[in-house]
This record gives structure tokens, C-alpha cells and sequence, in this order.
């Protein structure tokens, strides 16, 4: 039976139009200025919206059009908007933004292929801006349209730009304009990302909640039989003080992980911030290298560990800071930085002793309960996992010791849980800063969710969060029950 489109929308635009709305809504009902609505919109990616709203106030007591933009330095500019996500990089993209307008005669252009030239500006900015500014047909495609589209059916697609083509060929055009705000406003309110309330959703007798555990209500017996899973990322941070001004708590804030793991975080406990050594919500546990601005692991974790393991009990790793366990009832969480066998793989035969000194520990664990371990493995395990492999044969990360290793370690009976649910190349969590790599996706497969194989069934789903800005690696994902 086809979804019932026209009656679930009718339905859900009556039921937000109560809520809190959008942030760039807010702006577009305030002023009908294009120009306004576009700076709210590069401003609010990866931003909650309470923040963009009070940086959007700040800046537009100054600026009003693009030429008073033009008046005011990157530096000034970053200072007004600090601290929506990645302010230094929209404070680039502001201050180059009077003279990509120049092109236009100064005005904010109407169609998609303009607006897309515009610094800052990707395919969900740019529906946006034609859909809000011009009030013309655009469908803006943001995290909640594609995954709710695809939690009721009515698409099947795997990335946000797939569920934007597919909507141009099915939705009727008299929801492209609100389809976003509607969905955006009930996936914030009701279809939660995580846990999402169907038990007092108006739409339930519609949706076939397609891949959706929802959350537990006392007195629901099937919800009381079906486990959650536990929202699992891990994430090689390349220094957290660095991304602590670049949104970190905007970010996690966004992605509610019940568990997450970061590598690489090059501080040691003194020198962070109270926000980050006390994240709303979360308990964090650090592993600082010796040597300071070096490598580190951290955990922050909703859940309280039965104990914490700092290293593995060998000094030549641990005074690098490379692993991280917290034991929960159930199952071992083990958060490892492997080592990098360095230029001319100086290092190789240091990293080859790390991974058999933590094979040996993992075992161990094994002995007890279930053990996942996550991580930067420093290592793309086969051909699939790098852009460009017959270069890189010889190079770090891909020799063949490493790849070895990697075979081995699986061979012992754990799981490559992204490779579970997807086996396209194209697929990599780790890009140079150089040679524009990230937007042309030259990149490597090196960060892991792995699980033992006896716990296949408690693996539900993983990812990885290509989206996701502020490190040369994007986070990887796991839901495990």
C-alpha cells in the first residue's frame, strides 16, 4: 500500500505549527531580505539554534547588506558570530561573500546553480535560500527529511542528495516549500534521531517505523521486550582544544551518541576547558600522552562504567596515551589511537609490537564479556578502503605487515562492523588537509567499529559521518544493543 503523503503531511503542519520553528524560518518571517535569509542559513549549519538566532542579532546590528559587509574584517566577523560551529570557517566564507554578490550585481541570485557558487553554500543552503528567500520551488533536504522520508519508505536512499532527486521525481510540488520545516520541527520534536516517541505520534497508524527501535514507555510491553541500542561514535579529533572553537559541543550536542570516543586529542587534562571536562550529560575519562600536544584518547560516556582501564600496561604505549577501556556490564569498550608506522615506516615495527600487545590485551577482556574496539586504526585494510591503493602499497597504512596485522586481528574473530552493512568503495573517514582532498573525496577507510563475532546479532547498524566538519577525519558510528 503506497504511504499516505498528502494525509501525513496535512497532519503533521497542523501539529508543528505550535512548535519552536527553525531558525532560518524565524529569520524569513522577520525580514524578507534574501540577502539576511542566506547569512542565517551559512550561519546555522551545524549550529543548534539558539545559538545561530543570538550570532544572527549580533551581526545584523552591524550588517544589513552586502556592502556593510564588506566593511567589516574575517577577524571582526569571526568575533561577532563565536561560537556557532566552524565560526572561523563562516567567518571566511561571510567576508568573501560581497564580492561573489558582485557577480550577481549585488543581489543574492533566485536559481540553485547560482546560489551553489556562492562561498558556503551546498545544496541544503541553497534550496533553502530559494525556497525561504523566493518563496520558489526547492526541496531542502536536511539530516530529518532524508532519514524520516526513509523511516516511512516513501524513499530508499542512502545519502541526503539521493533523497533530494528522488523527492523532485515523486513528492507533489505543493510540499517542496514547507516539506523541510515540517519535518525538521517533528524530527526535532517527536521522530527523534534516537529513540523517537511513536507512542504519542499522530502519524502512527501511517508509518511502518522502518528501521526504528522506539523509545521504552512504561506499561508498553513490546517496548519493554525490545532493547535500544546504544548510540556508539568514535572520532580522531586531531586536537579538541583546536575543534573545542570550531562547535565540539554544538556537534555532540547534534549527534547524542550515548558513548563517545575521540583519538588524537593532544591536551592533557589541565589544559581543557570546564565544558569540555564536564560536557552536559556525560562523564569523560582522559588518557593524556606524556609528551604534551601528542596524541591522547578520551571517552565521554551517558553511561557509568563499572572501571575504568587506562593503557595496557606496557610504559612504551602508555606514556603515549593510546588506550582507553571502560567496562560496562555487558561488554568492554576499548578506544585505541594506534600508532601511524610514520615516514619511511621509521615506526613500523613499534606499531606491528603495539598491535600484538593490544591483541593479547583484547583477548584477555574476551575471556570476561563481549569487547568492542574503536578507534583510528591507522590502517586501510583492503584495496576498497583508499582512493588511490596501487600508489600507496609501500606507504604507511597500507603496507602489507599492517594490512597483515588487520587480516589477523579479524581472523580472531571480530567484525569490520561498517563493511557489515556496506561494501561500496567511495567510503572513507579520513582525508588530507591538502590538495582539496575532503571535496573531492581522495581519501582512506582508517577508523573502526569492530565487535566480536559472537555478537553479530547486538550489531544494528553503523555509519560513517562524512558530514561532519572539524577534523581531517569525520566520525564513524555503531548501534549496538
Amino acid at each position: 500500500m503506497p504511504f499516505p503523503i498528502d494525509i501525513v503531511l496535512t497532519l503533521l503542519e497542523k501539529e508543528v505549527a505550535g512548535y519552536n520553528v527553525p531558525v532560518v524560518d524565524l529569520i524569513a518571517a522577520q525580514t524578507s531580505d534574501p540577502f539576511k535569509v542566506l547569512v542565517a542559513t551559512i550561519l546555522s549549519a551545524r549550529t543548534r539554534d539558539e545559538t545561530t538566532a543570538k550570532a544572527c542579532r549580533r551581526l545584523f546590528k552591524k550588517v544589513d547588506t552586502p556592502a556593510s559587509l564588506a566593511e567589516i574584517s574575517e577577524k571582526e566577523l569571526a568575533g561577532i558570530i563565536y561560537p556557532v560551529g566552524f565560526y572561523k570557517n563562516k567567518a571566511r566564507y561571510l567576508a568573501r561573500l560581497p564580492a561573489a554578490l558582485d557577480v550577481f550585481g549585488g543581489q543574492v541570485p533566485d536559481d540553485i546553480d547560482s546560489l551553489l557558487t556562492l562561498p558556503g553554500v551546498g545544496r541544503k543552503t541553497a534550496n533553502l535560500v530559494r525556497c525561504i528567500a523566493f518563496n520558489k520551488p526547492a526541496i531542502c533536504v536536511d539530516t530529518h527529511v532524508h532519514r524520516i522520508m526513509n523511516i516511512w519508505g516513501y524513499v530508499k536512499t542512502k545519502t541526503p542528495l539521493q533523497t533530494e532527486m528522488a523527492l523532485r521525481e515523486k513528492l507533489p510540488e505543493k510540499y517542496w516549500l514547507k516539506v523541510n520545516s515540517i519535518l525538521v520541527a517533528f524530527g526535532q520534536a517527536t521522530c527523534l534521531p534516537r529513540r523517537p516517541h511513536c507512542d504519542c505520534c499522530l502519524i502512527r497508524k501511517y508509518c511502518p517505523a522502518i528501521g526504528v527501535i522506539a523509545r521504552k514507555v512504561p506499561g508498553d510491553e513490546e517496548g519493554k521486550n525490545a532493547a535500544a541500542p546504544k548510540k556508539l561514535i568514535s572520532w580522531n579529533v586531531n586536537g579538541i582544544r583546536a575543534l573545542e572553537k570550531k562547535g565540539f559541543v554544538d556537534i555532540v550536542n547534534e549527534l547524542e551518541p550515548d558513548i563517545l570516543a575521540l583519538q588524537e586529542t593532544k591536551a592533557q587534562p589541565e589544559q581543557l576547558s570546564d565544558n569540555l571536562l564536564n560536557l552536559n550529560g556525560y562523564r569523560s575519562y582522559w588518557h593524556s600522552a606524556t609528551r604534551k600536544g601528542y596524541s591522547g584518547v578520551a571517552i565521554y560516556s551517558r553511561l557509568e562504567p563499572l572501571q575504568v582501564l587506562y593503557g595496557l600496561n606496557n610504559d612504551q604505549f602508555d606514556r603515549e596515551g593510546r588506550v582507553l577501556t571502560l567496562e560496562f556490564s555487558d561488554f568492554y569498550l576499548v578506544n585505541v589511537y594506534f600508532p601511524n608506522s610514520g615516514h619511511g615506516l621509521k615506526r613500523l615495527h613499534f606499531k606491528l609490537e603495539f598491535n600484538s600487545c593490544l591483541l593479547n590485551f583484547v583477548k584477555n577482556l574476551e575471556e570476561k564479556k563481549s569487547v568492542i574496539v574503536c578507534g583510528d586504526y591507522n590502517v586501510a585494510h583492503k584495496p576498497i578502503d583508499l582512493k588511490n591503493p596501487e600508489s600507496n602499497v609501500k606507504n604507511p597504512g597500507f603496507t602489507p605487515e599492517e594490512r597483515a596485522w588487520m587480516d589477523a586481528f579479524l581472523a580472531h574473530g571480530f567484525i569490520d562492523t561498517f563493511r557489515k552493512f556496506n561494501s561500496e568503495p567511495g567510503n572513507y573517514s579520513w582525508w588530507s588537509y591538502r590538495f582539496n582532498a575532503r571535496p573531492r573525496n581522495i581519501g582512506w577507510r582508517i577508523d573502526y567499529f569492530c565487535v566480536g563475532a559472537k555478537d553479530d546479532n547486538r550489531i544494528k547498524n553503523a555509519d560513517i559521518l562524512k558530514d561532519v566538519m572539524g577534523s581531517d577525519h569525520c566520525p564513524v558510528s555503531l548501534d549496538f544493543v
